[in-house]
């Protein structure tokens, strides 16, 4: 229960840049929203100094002492950093951090060598990261092990940033959904990027047709705010990313422990941070959303 508990708090975070971009209708279907401002807002969003396209490194942490820096004697050689940026101690389950270059701030305090700083927070914001130059870092749980995340506002990603592809929006893939809850408990169980496995509790599902045939997917997260879906259709083959989409919406029109109806707009369909950069932890789409029919709208691979 606590492990599906941090694994739905991991994903609240993941989900929140997406939620940030959607706009979501209420009730039955009503006019399409202005996906061209969505889209321009979107594109401004991941490519901020500190957005998914600054994403540079992700190192598993081992339990023991991992030093981190430029040059080539540390465990993480790390480009852009101090030759020896810093020392980190993974033990009984937490990261601390041993030793310092005098660049490096936690949550925008100076650090001292020599004291031993407790790293790792349940969050990953701007508060509970460690900065040095340009580069911002945390040490990250997921599935219980610790990683290194760092980000560089002057990664060549960012830099070099080519736009994002979108299909035209179709207003046939603007539906309406029932939602239907469960009648007993009910778990999801979801594989990140890594390959770990989560057991994630859900309360119901939606029922909705496209292309003529009966739909089903399961939100990853659902709540008073709106439901999170993790799904992948046909066009992963060829246009979309291969591990899948996220797509949310507002709640249920009756709330979760009711039948109601929920507007699924595959035309805010966007990808996982995953699709822009090696070093994200992204959820992949579950067995249950795993649609065989396509939905060509939304956001489509961004190298191609």
């Amino acid at each position: 229960m606590q492990a599906a508990k941090r694994v739905a708090g991991l994903l609240l975070k993941v989900s929140f840049f997406v939620a940030t971009f959607a706009v979501h209708a209420e009730g039955p279907v009503q006019s399409a929203p202005d996906y061209a401002r969505e889209r321009a807002v979107r594109a401004q969003g991941l490519t901020q100094p500190y957005g998914w396209f600054s994403l540079v490194a992700l190192e598993w942490l081992k339990p023991g002492v991992t030093t981190v820096g430029s040059a080539k004697d540390n465990s993480v050689v790390l480009m852009g950093a101090p030759a020896h940026l810093m020392v980190l101690e993974q033990k009984d389950g937490k990261v601390a951090l041993l030793a310092s270059d005098p660049s490096l701030t936690l949550g925008g305090r100076p650090l001292h060598a020599g004291n031993a700083h407790v790293v790792v927070s349940d969050r990953e914001d701007d508060a509970s990261a460690m900065t040095s130059g340009t580069l911002r870092l945390w040490a990250i749980d997921r599935g219980g092990k610790r990683y290194l995340r760092v980000k560089d506002s002057n990664a060549a990603a960012r830099k070099h940033f080519h736009g994002l592809h979108w299909y035209a929006p179709d207003r046939q893939y603007r539906v309406e959904a029932r939602w239907i809850p469960y009648s007993s408990p009910h778990t999801m169980h979801v594989m990140n990027k890594l390959g770990q496995i989560t057991p994630v509790p859900v309360p119901g599902y939606v029922e909705f047709e496209l292309d003529g045939k009966k739909q089903t997917l399961t939100p990853m997260e659902a709540g008073k705010d709106g439901l999170w879906f993790v799904f992948r259709d046909a066009t992963a083959m060829h246009t979309t990313d291969g591990g899948g989409r996220f797509l949310t919406t507002d709640a249920p029109s009756n709330g979760l422990d009711r039948p109601g109806t929920v507007t699924l707009d595959f035309n805010q369909a966007v990808n996982p941070p995953c699709a822009y950069s090696p070093y994200a932890t992204c959820p992949l789409a579950a067995p249950e959303n795993r649609m065989l029919v396509p939905a060509p709208a939304g956001e489509k691979r961004y190298d191609d």
